[in-house]
C-alpha cells in the first residue's frame, strides 16, 4: 500500500487515547496507522539524569553552606 505524504496527519490523543477526525469521516470506513508515537513527559533516562545533577548540586550546596556556616559560628566566637 502507498501512502501519499500529504495524507498524513499529527493529531495527539484525549486523556482516554482518543483522536477526534472530523466529521468529513462520519458513516465512513477508516483504517487508521500509528506510525511514531510521541510522549510529552520525560522518559526514564531524561529523569534519571535530573536526579543526578539535582543530587550533585544539592551535595555542593550542603558544603557551600557548612563551609558559611563554619565561618559564622567561628565569627560569634571572637
Amino acid at each position: 500500500m502507498k501512502v501519499d505524504a500529504h495524507d498524513l496527519r499529527t493529531n495527539e490523543t484525549d486523556d482516554r487515547g482518543r483522536i477526534y477526525l472530523g466529521t468529513e469521516y462520519a458513516n465512513k470506513r477508516v483504517t487508521v496507522a500509528v506510525v511514531e508515537i510521541e510522549s510529552d513527559r520525560p522518559d526514564d533516562e531524561e529523569l534519571a539524569a535530573a536526579y543526578r545533577e539535582a543530587s550533585e548540586s544539592a551535595e555542593a550546596l550542603t558544603e557551600d553552606w557548612d563551609n558559611v556556616s563554619g565561618e559564622a559560628w567561628a565569627g560569634l566566637d571572637e
